[in-house]
């Protein structure tokens, strides 16, 4: 039986399965029984790609059906320093499953060279859970902590994705908040007005401000702004999330499911 790997970023792990994409999303999201429920997103990785940090061949050989037929759900390789040590060139598809199991597949595209003015509101995934904003656009808040590093804290290789301000990317003070469906909206506008020049003092000398250092790795799927960003060392990677109304008409099931 086929043998696949996945990189899940809920919680970092490599994983091997005997499941196929939307059967393994289906399974990781929802459990065997399915009892618990939870969001979950992972790549798909090159099924050739062996590492000697990884012992893959060992997890491939555990990765068997059981005496009745029924296919191996997860053999875990590795729920450690993951991320630094597969290439993004060994990553495919990147999945992401509702709580309900429903998988949607995104592939990589064009990530732009086209620098981004206005504030931006990061949620880390990998190797660290942290919810960020930042008036540097993504491929610089990349470099500002892997290999360009602003501050004191460096990272080998890191997951994000961005998510939508609405009005406070222009006007944290007085913008609109509309549905923006975020808990600590107050706490949020503060740590943004720390970012926004003002004309009539300095403009500030910040490029980034922790808005949780520990955040929870769920956020609403409808809140993801471009897409996810994928890098390890100077490689940066994009996964460009489908328009809404794209969901709607070709993957509805899983829009719904997304939005209760």
């Amino acid at each position: 039986m086929t043998v696949y790997l996945y990189f899940s970023l809920i919680p970092e792990a490599l994983i091997a399965s005997n499941l196929p994409p939307e059967k393994f999303g289906q399974y990781y999201a929802t459990g065997s029984g399915y009892k618990s429920k939870g969001q979950c997103i992972f790549f798909e990785v090159d099924a050739n790609f062996r590492s000697d940090y990884f012992d893959i061949q060992a997890a491939i050989e555990r990765c068997v059906p059981t005496a009745d037929g029924t296919p191996k759900h997860s053999v875990y390789i590795s729920v450690y320093r993951v991320l630094e040590h597969i290439p993004v060139s060994a990553l495919n598809k990147l999945y992401l499953s509702t709580a309900y199991g429903h998988t949607l597949g995104l592939e990589r595209g064009e990530l732009s060279a086209k620098m981004e003015q206005g504030l931006h509101l990061y949620q880390d995934l990998a190797p660290v859970n942290s919810l960020v904003v930042s008036n540097l656009d993504p491929a610089s808040f990349y470099e500002s902590v892997t290999s360009k590093p602003t501050k004191y804290i460096r990272f080998p290789g890191l997951v994000f994705v961005e998510l939508e301000l609405d009005e406070l990317a222009k006007d944290p003070e007085n913008g609109l908040a509309n549905d923006l469906p975020y808990p600590y909206l107050h706490h949020l506008r503060e740590a943004l007005l720390v970012l926004k020049p003002r004309t009539d003092e300095k403009p500030s000398t910040k490029d980034s401000k922790m808005v949780h250092r520990v955040h929870s790795l769920e956020f609403p799927y409808r809140m993801i702004k471009k897409g996810f960003y994928v890098g390890n060392g100077p490689e940066l990677v994009f996964y460009p999330m489908l328009s809404a109304r794209e969901l709607r008409e070709n993957h509805n099931q899983w829009w719904r499911s997304a939005n209760l």
